[in-house]
């Protein structure tokens, strides 16, 4: 009884700003745990199916690369062993310089199911990324695509398995999970958690029904599905979003589904430079202005929440009046959120950064704000 009076006197004793602050921080609080436990958590009680044991249909894997012959000679091996039966791999060497030509033509007499496709520099098109894929998809012998990047290496054997068309033939693109390699380094760090919410987030959307983007890292759909919708027509002229942009226009409740079973997920290098990730995540901003405005709103929400969360409640822990208010509803959303995130995080294969999340979403937090300041004034993005 004291303290409910105790907490009315305090309630009572706060001017209208303060009561201002303080009920804005609160419903910071509230969506937040929105998005926490009815969103994010569906996403950890996710049961996980076993990969098929047989193939369905054959598979063309899509791999497009601009100067990447250290790459390729270090994973493209590994996923020209998957154990599929039958299945190609088109790999679009995207006027490359540095012997990547040389090596796939190589490459292509030991495996005969390697297929390479080659851009030639000079020719009369709209340069990127886009072209290159597009190139591959023309390429490719089969409707099944599964795409990923040549600085990536399946987890398993059986990624492609785990990869192949669903049985319900309704699915017509599949999302998959890929994580960042270990380093040694804070910016490492911040990378793979900030990958860990990017994928949390478009996982756990497409769940509940949602599916607004995918990663090109790893990811499928039919081939049929692009041609009918005249492939990235409709976003050619902006250097990224070949893999969200594509997601964002065609998936939809009945049509997507997820696979992040840990034999299916493949492994990428992060980028070692500050400034190199600046320029990934620019692109990956610029693209995110172009998604349905129901999905931008729901993103924009999320970000400024976050954002109004940290503001408010630092703002409140300076007021003597509200200190002690602030601090237990800071304290209370990091303990209710500790209960979920370090689940996911070891889920999908980062549970070492679990003793970190506090102080992780903090960074993650000032770097979003700091990405977003500097987007204002960078424009120019470009692949490579």
């Amino acid at each position: 009884m004291r303290d409910l009076l105790a907490f009315r006197n305090t309630i009572v004793e706060l001017d209208i700003l303060e009561i201002s602050l303080l009920g804005s921080f609160v419903f910071c609080f509230l969506v937040q745990l929105y998005f926490s436990l009815f969103v994010h958590a569906k996403l950890a009680s996710y049961k996980i199916a076993e990969i098929p044991e047989h193939a369905v249909n054959p598979i063309s894997v899509i791999i497009c690369a601009r100067n990447e012959i250290q790459n390729l000679e270090k994973y493209l091996t590994s996923i020209l062993n998957q154990d599929y039966p039958q299945f190609e791999v088109v790999v679009v060497n995207d006027r490359s310089w540095d012997g990547t030509g040389d090596f796939l033509e190589r490459l292509a007499k030991q495996h005969s199911h390697l297929k390479v496709v080659t851009v030639a520099e000079g020719e009369k098109f709209i340069a990127g990324k886009k072209f290159a894929v597009t190139m591959g998809i023309k390429a490719a012998s089969y409707e099944w695509l599964v795409f990923t990047d040549a600085d990536c290496e399946p987890a398993s054997a059986h990624w492609l398995m785990g990869m192949q068309q669903p049985a319900d033939h309704n699915i017509d693109i599949l999302l998959g999970y890929s994580p960042y390699f270990k380093k040694r380094s804070l910016l490492n760090c911040l990378i793979r958690f900030e990958t860990f919410f990017t994928a949390v987030n478009y996982l756990a959307f497409a769940l509940k029904g949602m599916p607004y983007m995918g990663v090109g890292r790893n990811m499928a759909y039919k081939k049929s599905l692009f041609f009918k919708n005249k492939g990235f027509a409709a976003h050619m002229h902006i250097p990224s979003g070949d893999d969200d942009l594509f997601v964002n226009a065609h998936a939809h409740a009945h049509n997507t589904a997820i696979q992040i079973h840990k034999e299916t997920q493949v492994w990428s290098e992060p980028k070692t430079s500050f400034f190199d990730y600046l320029r990934q995540k620019k692109r990956h901003v610029g693209a995110g202005k172009f998604y349905k405005p129901k999905h931008k709103f729901v993103l924009s929400l999320q970000i400024a929440v976050q954002f109004l969360f940290y503001i408010l409640g630092i703002v409140l822990l300076c007021l003597p009046a509200t200190l002690y208010l602030g601090i237990g509803i800071f304290a209370l959303s990091i303990l209710i959120r500790s209960f979920v995130y370090p689940r996911l995080l070891k889920r999908l294969n980062y549970g070492e950064l679990s003793w970190w999340f506090p102080l992780l979403d903090l960074i993650l937090f000032v770097f979003l704000v700091l990405n977003a300041f500097l987007s204002i004034f960078v424009k120019k993005v470009k692949w490579k």
